[in-house]
Formats: C-alpha cells, structure tokens, sequence
C-alpha cells in the first residue's frame, strides 16, 4: 500500500506540474477569451503543487501518523515539482514548431 501511494503521489506530481503548459484552458477545463500569459501559469503550478500536497498529506495520514517537517521539506518539495515542469515548459516554448 505504501509503495502505490508513493507512485500516485509522483505521477500526480508529474501531471500536476506540466499541465499548465498542456493547453490555454485554465486547469484544462475553462476556457480562457485570451491565451495564457505567464503568471497564470505560475499561479497554475503554484495552486497544483499545493493540491498535490494536500493529496499527499491525506495519503500519509491515511497510512499512519504524519511526520511533522519544516521549511526545508517545503522548498525541496517545491523545487523538485519545479524541475518535474521542466518537460511540459521545454515542450511549450522552447521546441520550434516546423510548418506543415
């Protein structure tokens, strides 16, 4: 049980951290009149990265007694969902679109 919620937690992660680059649609779902600008994005992973958290910490606490951490969990863990956007950014706008 253990190892699954650890997989869930990094493959929510994953998709948590490059959906803002998936589309125009704020959190896939609503449709923006304008393309996204880049603090929208930022707040989209901002706002992801907590709920990942929130999920994860209800994972732990289902599974026992939560561990108490401090500021240097958070900057890692924050950081670490920042590296896991890198492919989504890459992706977006640093691959050249070759016309059809």
């Amino acid at each position: 049980m253990q190892s699954s919620a650890v997989w869930l937690v990094l493959v929510l992660a994953l998709f948590g951290a490059n959906a803002p680059f998936m589309s125009d649609h704020a959190f896939l779902v609503m449709p923006l009149k304008s393309p996204k600008a880049w603090w929208m994005r930022v707040a989209e992973v901002l706002v992801l990265y907590f709920i990942v958290g929130g999920i994860s910490l209800a994972l732990e606490q289902r599974l026992g007694q939560i561990y108490p951490q401090h500021w240097e969990f958070y900057v890692v863990s924050l950081s670490m969902f920042l590296v896991f956007a890198f492919p989504g950014f890459v992706v977006r706008f640093l691959l050249r679109r070759t016309p059809a």
